[in-house]
């Protein structure tokens, strides 16, 4: 006879951790059992404060993702937990409908990082979990029997469906009427309901590169091929803007009528201003041209991820009357219900890809007109990968206790001061900014650098890259 498992112990063992924003690790650590820890975990340690029978289930387009689902499923089977499954949908889609019939979620997802990896992302039924949520589920010691079979999930259409309604109720049918939006869809989760949205509104839209195998976009890294590829859609077709995401379908990845992706930090900054948000919450990473731009009552600054910035809503919400977040991967959280063509939309507190976007090509104006009006604050940023949260804690500490050199080998020689709420950020006199932090999902080093010209921060990252690895 098996002898029961205990939630705490099993992911003790499994070698997987929360980052930035959910549980992430290889797929190999993400047996059966695993997983069913994870969700039996998550339910036992908030069941005190809610009332429910019914988890929502959802996944991306990996290869693992399906097989993980079952195996949530299965787990909560055993403490007479109903599930009801959406399929392969954006992260925002099924926290939204989740929200809505005031039930938890489980999203299974890896979001954009390699296909060998995957992860686990929680929602209670008032939204994504915290920080002290995440250690609730760690230490929870839910018995539980191994798991021993599988079964197959139904798909319901219903979160797709709400999620489509939620945007295409706030415009008219020829709202983007006389646009013409190229969709590079490739292994996105949402792939298969953007296009339909778009050409609900009026869109002229052509689908680009859809992909039968798993590619890691990340939003914050986009590769110099697909920077070309870009642009050489835009010229080709003549779009107004190219949309993308990542591989849930909660990171933005939008290029202007000439091609040119946008940081992500941008596309929030200019969402923003467009819905009149008064008061924003977003990481330290993220381009000072928000504050320069001088379109904003309060700017509170946080560590990097979705829970520090949700976290500061509540207190902006009692100050403040239309409230918002965004990451540097172009991740937008409505803290706060507002008014928009007469319509309420309301709060959506997890990244979401679609509202930026949409926000934005209703202008009249072209993309590239509404970024020139910015404050002149260029962002760069890459990354370094297997290099392990060790390397990167001890490059940090070094950095952090005498720069001087590093910044030589910059080309810097003038004052300097650093920041350590997440990672290492050093400020030049000159403006200039360097940031480094180790990745939160995967053994990667970031960097991400501000400067007066693209070509100026670009070339701030990858001096800085190289240094790490003569160094």
């Amino acid at each position: 006879m098996n002898k029961k498992l205990i939630s705490s112990k099993v992911i003790s063992q499994c070698g997987i951790v929360f980052g930035t924003s959910g549980a992430r690790g290889l797929v190999e650590d993400f047996t059966p059992d695993v997983c069913a820890a994870f969700a039996i975990a998550f339910v036992k340690s908030i069941d005190n404060e809610f009332s429910f029978n019914t988890v929502a289930l959802a996944i991306d387009n990996r290869p693992s993702s399906y097989a993980m689902a079952q195996a949530c499923a299965q787990g909560l089977k055993q403490l007479n937990i109903d599930t009801v499954y959406y399929g392969v949908i954006p992260t925002p889609a099924l926290a939204y409908k989740a929200m809505q019939d005031c039930m938890p979620c489980i999203m299974i997802t890896g979001s954009h990082i390699p296909f060998d990896r995957n992860g686990l992302k929680f929602y209670r039924p008032d939204g994504e979990i915290t920080k002290d949520d995440e250690r609730a589920i760690l230490h929870n010691d839910a018995p539980f029997m191994p798991l021993s079979e599988s079964s197959v999930l139904t798909v319901s259409n219903a979160a797709e469906q709400a999620y489509i309604s939620r945007y295409a109720a706030l415009f008219s049918a020829d709202a983007l009427a006389g646009k013409k939006i190229g969709i590079y869809e490739h292994s996105s989760a949402g792939r298969d309901i953007y296009k339909s949205l778009f050409e609900s509104l009026g869109a002229e839209v052509t689908s680009l590169e859809r992909s039968d195998t798993f590619v890691p976009i990340d939003t914050e890294a986009v590769s110099d091929e697909d920077k070309q590829k870009a642009r050489e859609w835009s010229k080709a077709h003549g779009f107004d803007a190219i949309f993308s995401t990542d591989g849930d379908g909660d990171r933005p990845l939008v290029a202007d009528e000439n091609g040119e992706w946008l940081r992500g930090d941008i596309l929030g900054l200019l969402c923003s201003q467009l819905l009149g948000i008064d008061a924003l919450a977003v990481p330290v990473s993220c381009n000072t041209a928000i504050e320069k731009s001088g379109y904003f009552k309060h700017v509170a600054r946080t560590k990097i991820g979705s829970p520090y910035v949700i976290a500061e809503f509540s207190d902006l919400n009692r100050s403040y009357q239309n409230v918002a977040g965004f990451e540097a991967n172009g991740g937008y959280l409505l803290g706060k219900d507002i008014q928009l063509n007469d319509t309420v939309l309301t709060a959506l507190p997890t990244r979401d890809a679609l509202l930026p976007a949409l926000v934005l090509f209703m202008q009249q104006q072209a993309i590239s007109e509404l970024t020139h009006e910015l404050p002149s604050c260029y962002t760069a940023s890459d990354r370094l990968k297997n290099f392990s949260k060790e390397n990167s804690m001890v490059l940090m500490n070094e950095l952090k206790n005498d720069a001087a050199y590093f910044l030589s080998y910059l080309g810097y020689e003038e004052a300097y001061s650093v920041n350590t709420i997440d990672g290492l950020r050093i400020a030049l006199n000159c403006g200039d900014i360097v940031h480094l932090r180790p990745s939160g999902n995967a053994p990667e080093l970031r960097c991400y650098a501000e400067s007066t010209s693209e070509q100026l921060a670009e070339k701030l990252v990858v001096n800085t890259l190289k240094y790490v690895t003569k160094h």
